[in-house]
């Protein structure tokens, strides 16, 4: 039976990752709420894959937009962070990533996705999830959909600042409208 995860804590996590600068580091939910900040986290498949960097380089252009919120972003797949970096240091034209605002984490042992419900096990890869973890730890929203369709960021911005009101916003609410 899946459990709810939604107003509850949140899985717990520490992981290797390629950092911002290209260097190798780790990331943890710990941290993010050590320093107050809200925390984006998405799983996608794999590395060298065709919709996974449409959705990866679109919220590192954004990335900036989720930093005036207090949010950390990271991203997150089954593969090595020697793989990330490969992709990271590719270049858009040809299919890679560039230089990307964010972390790249690796959950090569799966705990990560398994513990979020997203792992495929079969196949050892991870679905497309999308958490938004508040400065608490609590679990504040989660999508997770189908390996073929690539997020949204504006709808990814919406919800967080949506639920940073704090306030019950309306169907189709937007940043700056009245909450009910």
């Amino acid at each position: 039976m899946v459990e709810r995860m939604v107003g509850k804590q949140a899985p717990t996590f520490e992981m290797e990752a390629v950092m911002k600068d290209k260097s190798f580091g780790k990331v943890s939910l710990e941290e993010n709420m050590k320093n107050d900040k809200w925390t984006v986290l998405f799983f996608y498949p794999m590395d060298f894959t065709f919709v996974c960097p449409t959705e990866i380089t679109a919220m590192s252009d954004r990335y900036d937009e989720f930093e005036d919120l207090d949010a950390e972003v990271i991203g997150v797949s089954t593969d090595t962070i020697h793989t990330h970096k490969a992709w990271i240091n590719t270049d858009r034209k040809d299919n890679g990533l560039g230089d990307l605002n964010y972390p790249l984490a690796a959950d090569t042992n799966h705990e990560v996705a398994r513990n979020y419900g997203v792992l495929i096990e079969e196949e050892g890869i991870a679905l497309r999830g999308l958490f938004i973890i508040n400065p608490e730890g609590e679990m504040q929203y989660q999508t997770v959909f189908h390996n073929n369709i690539g997020r949204d960021v504006d709808e990814t911005l919406r919800v967080l600042q949506a639920l940073q009101t704090g306030g019950l916003c309306p169907a189709n609410w937007r940043p700056g409208q009245e909450t009910l």
